[in-house]
């Protein structure tokens, strides 16, 4: 097989990979896999890479999905997160800064062990964004096909545990993924407004030579805009379905046999600290159970270590405080964001001293 995909020419092997991640994304949706639009590819280019293809992405779209999803992450930082967050965050810190030395912590053991190297230990058990947490730890030198591997590996378990508690342990029903609309109606105004302002950003965040800057720029930038309804946000299914491709084979194609025989070596390791972190934040919920009068299905969903998305898709389905879950959510992210880079340097220097 090796030998065969090698001798294809490369626009071949461009439809081979574009079809071959169309059928998982498909395969994914139907059995309500969470982020199939970005797991299907990067396990189309990882079975293409591995079996000879010898396939590279050009940098210019790449750098475009980046901006994409700092563009994402801008759009669903609203005035009523913000707001919430200002009425309790000596409660939101204490929880997420937790959540967060939690994550630090098991980096460390695992760096410490040799199971990853020191900053690809710290990306992967980062409880953040998973797409956002990829895109950082390669800007900050560690490596991103691991540091994809233990992150998507954790929104699996951790958006499944998360469901089963809704559905099991609270008899709540429902938590459907919502169906996929690829061409939703949209104000082609407000696209081209969002996509001129997201280039702009990224353009000056590659000048500025910030760290994952293509994405962080468009990100800041743009969350301040929306948040005063300067600009409204619009990304269509479609054009986010490209940049999630992209990012997608960006990793797979990158994967090595001998790195997926490392990964495969670790995978008990990670599955490890993952029922550790979801352990740790149903500690968390408990406590805010009992300490501050919330429910325990809002805590849980509040505290749990990651899949953002997934948990949105939960909570919106059930009776929970819908502000609080998400402004926890996004405190953690953005907390996450901002020390990833300290901690991850503070842990490779402890690694080596």
């Amino acid at each position: 097989m090796p030998s065969f995909l090698t001798a294809l020419p490369k626009p071949l092997k461009w439809v081979l990979l574009i079809a071959l991640s169309t059928l998982l994304v498909a395969g994914m949706e139907y059995v309500r896999m969470p982020a199939a639009l970005l797991l299907g590819p990067m396990i189309a280019g990882l079975l293409l890479a591995t079996n000879g293809a010898q396939l590279t992405l050009p940098r210019l779209p790449y750098t475009a999905a980046q901006a994409l999803i700092g563009c994402v992450i801008a759009s669903s930082l609203d005035k009523h997160i913000m707001m919430r967050f200002l009425e309790e965050w000596p409660l939101f810190l204490g929880a997420v800064l937790a959540i967060v030395a939690m994550s630090s912590l098991l980096g460390y053991i695992m760096a410490r062990r040799q199971i990853f190297p020191g900053t690809t230990a710290v990306w992967g058990t980062s409880a953040g964004g998973a797409s956002a947490m990829i895109l950082m730890a390669e800007a900050h030198g560690a490596d991103a096909r691991l540091v994809a591997f233990m992150q998507y590996f954790r929104v699996v378990c951790v958006a499944s545990a998360a469901a089963g508690v809704a559905a099991y342990m609270f008899n709540v029903s429902g938590a459907q993924h919502p169906p996929l609309v690829f061409f939703p109606p949209f104000d082609w105004v407000d696209l081209i407004k969002t996509l001129l302002l997201t280039a702009i950003a990224s353009y000056i965040g590659k000048v500025l030579k910030i760290p994952a800057g293509t994405m962080i720029v468009p990100m800041l930038s743009l969350a301040v805009l929306h948040a005063f309804d300067l600009v409204n946000i619009v990304l269509p299914l479609w054009l986010m379905a490209m940049a999630y491709a992209v990012i997608g084979w960006r990793i797979g194609l990158a994967f090595t046999r001998r790195l997926l025989r490392h990964a495969a070596k670790a995978a008990p390791q990670v599955a490890l600290s993952i029922f550790i972190l979801i352990a740790f934040g149903g500690c968390l919920a408990y406590l805010l159970t009992t300490t501050m009068d919330i429910d325990p299905l809002t805590a849980y969903l509040a505290t749990s270590p990651g899949g953002l998305d997934s948990v949105a898709i939960i909570a919106a389905t059930t009776h929970v405080d819908m502000p609080f879950v998400m402004a926890l959510q996004t405190v953690r992210f953005l907390v996450i964001l901002a020390l990833g880079p300290h901690i991850s340097r503070f842990i490779a220097k402890k690694i080596k001293v």
